[in-house]
């Protein structure tokens, strides 16, 4: 294999696809990554740990003798981000490879590429469209809420639900969850997806950081409930779905609601960071009540102190007193722009309370437990 490339351009692949490779792992050859240097369809970087994988094109490879090589991972990526030449002509001969530029060379080992595992490619007949914007702040609104630890449930990962005309995703580790729901297109009737399908964390971090609000719309498929693709304009998502049952979330909507608060997620954001400042790990909660045109936020202390945070709010209706762990609320809200209307969904002290926005985004938090006079 011998190329000329681009260093921005395969620099740019190089960082997203080795955030996909294993500092350590049993088969050596997955802490490199893999080039397949071709003229006709395209050059590609391939990094997978088994779980997921990632397939990105590289921009500005002027292809010599196509082929394949093994990248290794540290060296290859020190060398792009430490040269300034605009190319680096790279080629593999034997059990060589050498990187080349104006005034510096450089001789690694490379290992077989045959060797590398194959990262699928998008090769779906029938599969969902939706916008890049969306899928992002689906991500980006419900990744938070998930429980990597978990080992009951499959909480490690985000519940995907496809239909004709929408995409939803789901998060939860027990305490809180949340939910958004957002526009898509379906291309050549795909199958609906067996059983419950939930994408693992990782492989979200991973869409998340390769999709932009101007992107072209993606394109997403379930495969027999079993991986999930994920195809931009420049790169192909590979990765198993988290084994395991995920719990019936829709049990944990309260059935009625006592009362609905208007507010706005910024200036509810701000008081609720400043309520907790006095917070500690053996006294964590924040007593919140609503009435009288006032949200009051009281925080206590022992080994750190008290807080008193007022906020003005258009409610004069009914008072309900209500205590949350602050980290909770300031999780889903960071995932919100200031300006954003919410309506809080309230009973009491006792029952789950509901947050909700106007582009289908709602959030559940359960209360602490306080005894109250």
């Amino acid at each position: 294999m011998r190329a000329l490339c681009n260093r921005e351009g395969l620099l740019t692949a190089f960082g997203l696809v080795s955030g996909v490779v294993p500092a350590r792992s049993p088969k050596p050859i997955l802490q490199n990554v893999k080039l397949i240097a071709d003229a006709d369809d395209g050059s590609v970087l391939m990094g997978t740990d088994l779980e997921v994988g990632i397939r990105h094109r590289v921009l500005g490879v002027k292809v010599d003798r196509p082929g394949a090589v093994i990248l290794p991972t540290s060296h290859v990526g020190s060398i792009l981000r430490t040269s300034s030449d605009p190319e680096l002509a790279i080629e593999a001969e034997d059990d060589r490879l050498v990187i080349r530029g104006l005034h510096s060379e450089f001789t690694l080992p490379v290992e077989d590429a045959s060797l590398f595992p194959e990262v699928p490619d998008f090769n779906a007949g029938g599969y969902h469209v939706v916008s890049a914007a969306d899928l992002k702040r689906l991500i980006r609104r419900t990744i938070f809420a998930t429980d990597v630890e978990s080992t009951r449930y499959a909480l490690g990962g985000v519940l995907v639900e496809l239909t004709a005309d929408s995409i939803a995703m789901v998060g939860t580790d027990g305490r809180r969850l949340a939910r958004m729901k957002a526009a898509a297109d379906v291309e050549n009737d795909p199958p609906p997806p067996s059983g419950s399908p939930v994408i693992p964390v990782k492989a979200l971090k991973l869409m998340e950081r390769h999709l932009a609000d101007d992107d072209p719309p993606v394109h997403l498929t379930i495969q027999s409930g079993a991986s999930v693709l994920m195809r931009t304009e420049t790169a192909v998502i590979y990765s198993r779905l988290v084994e395991g049952r995920f719990p019936r979330y829709q049990d944990v909507f309260p059935a009625n609601v006592e009362v609905k608060i208007p507010l706005e997620a910024g200036s509810l954001r701000t008081a609720v960071e400043q309520a907790a400042i006095v917070t500690s790990d053996d006294s964590r909660g924040v007593d919140f009540r609503f009435g009288g045109g006032m949200l009051r936020l009281t925080s206590q202390s022992a080994d750190v102190g008290s807080s008193n945070v007022e906020l003005p709010i258009p409610y004069d209706g009914k008072a309900v007193e209500i205590t949350f762990d602050p980290r909770y609320l300031i999780d889903a809200l960071k995932t919100l722009d200031d300006a954003t209307p919410i309506t809080a969904e309230l009973i009491d002290a006792k029952n789950a309370a509901v947050f909700k926005t106007d582009d289908q985004y709602t959030y559940v938090v359960m209360p602490l437990t306080r005894e109250r006079s």
